[in-house]
Formats: structure tokens, sequence, C-alpha cells
């Protein structure tokens, strides 16, 4: 950890919009106060939106097969497949 950059809470909040950006740009930085670390500042992972096609071809050559007739019987139990009346009381 020694790798990270130390900022004192003061130097936080006198430079947050500096530090944020730098944060922002991926790096981390330490925080400490009366010279104790106390917490470090990190950048979020970023989810992905989507998965790339062949990333998925590639998942779905390794995953298990799926019998069409048990899936079938599968979502007959579990959705009740009489339509209600809405209109009925």
């Amino acid at each position: 950890m020694s790798n990270l950059e130390e900022i004192t809470q003061r130097d936080l909040r006198m430079r947050s919009r500096e530090i944020m950006d730098a944060v922002e740009g991926g790096q981390v930085f330490v925080v400490t106060r009366d010279g104790h670390r106390i917490g470090e500042l990190v950048p979020l992972r970023r989810r992905r939106r989507f998965v790339p096609r062949a990333e998925f071809a590639a998942m779905s050559r390794s995953a298990p097969e799926v019998s069409l007739e048990d899936f079938r019987a599968d979502q007959g139990s579990a959705v009740d497949q009489e339509p209600d009346d809405p209109y009925a009381r």
C-alpha cells in the first residue's frame, strides 16, 4: 500500500475538486488524520452496459444444455395459465 498517495484530511477539504478529478481518472488516495490512516478514496468500477457478442458466445458454449420440455414445464408450474377476468368481483 506504500505506492498509494497519502493526503491529509485538510488537503482533501482544501483541494477536493483536484483530488476528486484525480480519483475519477483512476488514482487512489489514502486519507490521513493526525498522522493515522483513516480511509481510502478509490474510483468506482463502472458496470458494463452490454456483453460483447463474442464474449456471450464463448460463455454460451460452456453453458449446460437446457431441455426445452423441462423449461416449458417449469414455466407452466410457476405461472397461472388461466387468465383472470378483470371485471369479476
